[in-house]
């Protein structure tokens, strides 16, 4: 079992963006996605630093939401004691699309390896994302 904590409010993984210069369309990843998935390598490399898994593998990614600062200290506190659930951006599959890339060649060599995913975002005091990855 390997478990990963990426510090940081997350992101989703952004779309594809287009480009037609000489008459050529390419296609290219964002510069925010890309910072971000970056972000996530870095961690994986300085926490895990292992081989990649070449099994299938199951995941569990947990991501931890900041409650906003304008909201009252009750509803805060019912917010991080799990009374309700962040339902606001970034989504939680593009969050965990962003993560599954990322990874690629550093956690497993590719992500169609992930037979099992669990996802949840919650509230809490720090903002981060917890992977939890088992080989199968």
């Amino acid at each position: 079992m390997l478990t990963i904590t990426i510090p940081g409010e997350m992101r989703g993984k952004g779309r594809p963006r287009f480009s037609a210069r000489g008459g050529f369309a390419r296609a290219y990843t964002d510069s925010k996605t890309a910072n971000a998935e970056a972000w996530v390598k870095h961690c994986a490399v300085t926490q895990a630093g292992t081989a990649p898994i070449e099994g299938a593998v199951s995941i569990a990614i947990t991501i931890d939401v900041v409650p906003p600062a304008s909201w009252a200290v009750r509803k805060k506190a019912n917010a991080l004691a799990g009374a309700f659930f962040p339902t606001s951006k970034p989504d939680l599959d593009n969050i965990a699309k962003l993560i599954a890339d990322a990874l690629n060649g550093i956690v497993w060599r590719d992500d169609k390896q992930i037979v099992r995913m669990v996802l949840a975002k919650r509230y809490a005091p720090t903002a981060q994302a917890v992977l939890t990855v088992v080989e199968v």
